[in-house]
């Protein structure tokens, strides 16, 4: 298989987040961006939210396009989902989620379907990254991971779920086989 091509634009903050050896990392962590498009994505993985200097980001980011670009080399921990950084890799799909009404009780359906330009660019990282990673041997979904609850923004006495990425269109079945990983949940 032919390498990926990858665009590396790593975040003004990289140097900051810890370092970890490539054995490390065990798991790979899907999720959707929620957000319109890459440059909203990038703009929002800029900002700093803790007092280390760093913030919120995936690795890796595929376009509806298939191009992929990395933000975070996998060899540093990247804050992409509570309690499961430090052994996994985040990849970020460009899709709109839930944007902009996270979370509004009557808004919680997910519409956006993955483009076959991106679920092959993934198929493709996910392959790349086997050999890269030597341990690693599990994927799971955003909201596989992270199952919190919020109150919802439309009335406060209902609750949502925090993160529901990669969402009820990611297509699984296409991806799981294929990566040879086993899926987390």
């Amino acid at each position: 298989m032919p390498t990926l091509a990858i665009h590396d634009q790593p975040l003004p903050y990289v140097a900051e987040l810890p370092e970890r050896p490539a054995d490390a990392v065990t798991l790979v962590v899907i999720h959707c961006t929620e957000l319109p498009d890459l440059a909203t994505a990038r703009e929002y993985g800029e900002k700093v939210l803790y007092d280390s200097g760093a913030g919120n980001s995936g690795h890796y980011y595929i376009d509806r396009d298939g191009t992929v670009y990395r933000y975070v080399p996998g060899t540093r921990v990247a804050n992409h989902v509570r309690g499961w950084n430090p052994p996994s890799i985040g990849i970020e799909l460009v899709n709109i989620g839930r944007y902009p009404d996270w979370f509004d009780s009557r808004r919680q359906t997910m519409t956006e379907p993955y483009p076959a330009a991106q679920v092959a660019a993934l198929r493709a990282l996910l392959a790349q990254l086997r050999g890269e990673f030597p341990e690693l041997r599990q994927i799971a979904g955003h909201e596989d991971l992270d199952t919190a609850r919020v109150a919802a923004s439309d009335d406060p006495s209902k609750t949502v779920p925090r993160k529901l990425d990669p969402g009820p269109l990611f297509p699984w079945d296409a991806i799981v086989p294929a990566s040879g990983l086993e899926r987390l949940r």
